[in-house]
């Protein structure tokens, strides 16, 4: 078997992906046209901060043993804050138009619950954590 290159793996030749486009309603258009919404992708620091920030320590009264545990809500939620670049989620003027305070809360008031959970599963899947979603997401590269 003949050796192969590891010039693929050099920073400067590997793919780079900022964002990716999918459209998470169709009831948001322009020009008769759903508008695609934009998901940061994430860096493995970046993610990791996130998780532990969403982890909690749980200590059984009995045993007195210590586990931790990850809120699954909260680490949905606080990827949704981090990740989605456009709707601007933070923006006061998009908050103010939906009466709440928050990137997560208005997303949870603006969407329907399959939106919402079509966004959570295209954040998931941008990251690469989750598959299955190829055919929604148009990826956007550097």
């Amino acid at each position: 078997m003949a050796e192969r290159s590891m010039a693929a793996f050099l920073k400067k030749n590997a793919v780079k992906y900022t964002e990716v486009e999918t459209v998470i309603s169709e009831r948001f258009q322009e020009g008769g046209a759903p508008v695609p919404w934009r998901i940061r992708v994430l860096t493995q620091k970046e993610m990791d901060a996130i998780s532990k920030s969403c982890t909690r320590r749980i200590v059984d009264a009995k045993t007195k043993e210590e586990r931790y545990e990850v809120d699954r809500d909260a680490l949905s939620r606080a990827m949704l804050e981090e990740c989605v670049a456009y709707p601007n989620l933070k923006d006061a003027a998009l908050q103010d138009s939906y009466g709440v305070c928050g990137a997560a809360e208005l997303a949870e008031t603006m969407l329907l619950p399959g939106e919402y959970a079509n966004l959570i599963k295209c954040v998931t899947q941008a990251q690469g954590i989750d598959s299955g979603m190829a055919d929604q997401i148009k990826i956007v590269k550097n």
